[in-house]
């Protein structure tokens, strides 16, 4: 018997698909699931323009990044569509940017918090917890800092408990990093230093 080649991954909700970075594989997550798909590849300019509108991290303190973003080749290509942040067990995964809560649970059995972020265009973007055990709902309006949910122990790809983050605009999979502001990605926010005190005219004509 003849047999054609694979076929592409099966959407789950919200497009996602794929648990692992095999093409192919179907499940939940923003990781396994062909870049692009409809929309042409990560890194097309279907796939840019993310605008910066994070103002912290999901994670508190600062976490790990144990594995960037590796946009595939090609659609239904291995890739990493999305980043894993280190953290541990329980802890609490918080917005990162206005907006609101489009999916709070179970997908292919992990949890799920899907947000779409206020003010990004038109399709808007939408950034992908998981694994999450929801603290909110469908439809709550979130702001920065307030928690989605908790890192759940098992569920995710890493070795140890991590957090899967990934930005998609459409179908198009985009670098969730790519919405932090910068000072964000130096590890410490920017200071602004006193001014010197002003020299009287008097005591500069003096000198």
């Amino acid at each position: 018997m003849v047999t054609g080649p694979p076929p592409p991954p099966r959407s789950g909700a919200f497009g996602l698909a794929g648990t692992t970075d095999a093409p192919g594989s179907a499940g939940p997550t923003d990781d396994g699931r062909a870049a692009g798909s409809g929309d042409g590849p990560a890194g097309s300019p279907a796939a840019a323009g993310a605008p910066v509108v994070a103002v912290a991290w999901p994670l508190a303190p600062r976490p790990r990044v144990v594995r960037g973003w590796e946009p595939p080749p090609t659609p239904y290509a291995a890739g990493h569509r999305g980043v894993d942040l280190s953290a541990a067990a329980g802890a609490a995964v918080r917005a990162v940017a206005p907006g609101r809560v489009v999916h709070a649970g179970p997908v292919g059995g992990r949890g799920v918090v899907v947000v779409e972020l206020s003010g990004t265009g038109t399709p808007p973007l939408r950034l992908t917890h998981e694994p999450v055990r929801p603290e909110v709902r469908r439809g709550d309006r979130v702001a920065p800092g307030d928690v989605l949910g908790r890192l759940e122990p098992t569920g995710s790809h890493c070795t140890d408990p991590c957090l899967h983050w990934g930005l998609r605009r459409e179908r198009s999979y985009l670098d969730p990093l790519s919405i932090l502001a910068p000072h964000l990605l130096r590890g410490a926010a920017p200071r602004l230093l006193p001014l010197a005190p002003a020299v009287p005219v008097a005591s500069r004509a003096a000198g």
